[in-house]
């Protein structure tokens, strides 16, 4: 059911130069997070809890949190501001949400 939401998602939402796509991924143990840009088809951002200095963070609401303002940092240094959200066919709830709240607060613009 997730792919099928996925596919849904992807046919609408697309990533672009000036407002790139923020997707997101929860395996059973990490939390993986990338800011693309869909027309060059290039990562510009991307934060993981398989990152060394991240490697203590586990997939949970805390750590979405902390990886949503980490990412949020790193596409602000890049002079990203305004980007498209793929939650990846997940549900907007608990880890999706965290990780969207917290790349808020941070200063990304959905």
């Amino acid at each position: 059911m997730r792919d099928r939401r996925h596919r849904r998602i992807r046919r609408k939402v697309v990533g672009s130069g000036t407002r790139p796509r923020l997707s997101v991924h929860f395996s059973g143990q990490h939390i993986y997070a990338q800011v693309i840009n869909d027309q060059e088809g290039k990562t510009l951002a991307f934060v993981s809890t398989r990152q060394k200095d991240l490697a203590g963070l586990r997939a949970n609401v805390a750590g979405a949190s902390k990886i949503g303002a980490r990412l949020a940092e790193e596409a602000k240094q890049k002079g990203i501001q305004t980007i498209v959200f793929d939650r990846g066919g997940f549900l907007y709830h608990g880890k999706v949400e965290a990780l969207a709240n917290a790349a808020r607060e941070a200063g990304l613009q959905f």
